[in-house]
């Protein structure tokens, strides 16, 4: 069976730039399917606007189905997760610059990622229908604290990787996460 693996990006992201287009890439070499996400409305992500449009491009998930999140890409694939009957389990997340908390200080900041902080996520029924949860961030990333890096540990039992000096990981700075891919690639 083949697995398959669903990129998403974050606010204001594209999956055609950067660390995302290279990942997509070298995994499609190693024999992976990879969907690539250009999520709606970019500019201002909305919870049921991009659970929904994962839903649709998901469709049924199992053991072999893999989800690659970038910042408010990952609160959306744990909210996806999240609405996911019982009896069904995904294979494994993998968030870059996941977020749980921001330190939001614009006007915009608060009006769009407000709400993803504020509505609710329950973590225990997220945890329950993953296989393998590895969650990467860096130590001086602007936005969000490096405290979540815990609770990740903590409430989903995330493998976590503090990186140094590596910000947000925007994709327009970084372009190849190697430490991602060997974690990606390791699952057999």
């Amino acid at each position: 069976m083949v697995r398959r693996v669903f990129i998403v990006h974050g606010w204001g992201g594209r999956p055609d730039k950067g660390w995302l287009k290279w990942l997509a890439e070298k995994l499609k070499e190693k024999g992976y399917k990879v969907f690539s996400l250009k999520m709606p409305n970019p500019g201002y992500p909305k919870i049921k606007e991009w659970v929904y449009f994962l839903k649709k491009q998901v469709g049924k998930v199992d053991n072999e189905t893999y989800f690659i999140g970038h910042s408010i890409g990952c609160q959306t694939i744990l909210r996806f997760i999240e609405t996911l009957p019982k009896d069904e389990k995904v294979g494994g997340i993998y968030l870059v610059a996941g977020w749980l908390h921001l330190n939001l200080e614009t006007d915009e900041e608060k009006e769009v990622a407000g709400p993803w902080t504020k509505t609710p996520l329950d973590l225990d029924n997220v945890k329950n229908k993953i296989k393998r949860i590895f969650a990467l961030f860096s130590d001086n990333d602007p936005y969000v604290p490096i405290s979540d890096s815990k609770i990740f540990k903590e409430k989903l039992g995330a493998k976590i990787i503090i990186e140094k000096g590596k910000g947000h990981y925007i994709e327009d700075r970084t372009k190849e996460i190697p430490i991602l891919l060997n974690e990606i690639l390791k699952v057999k």
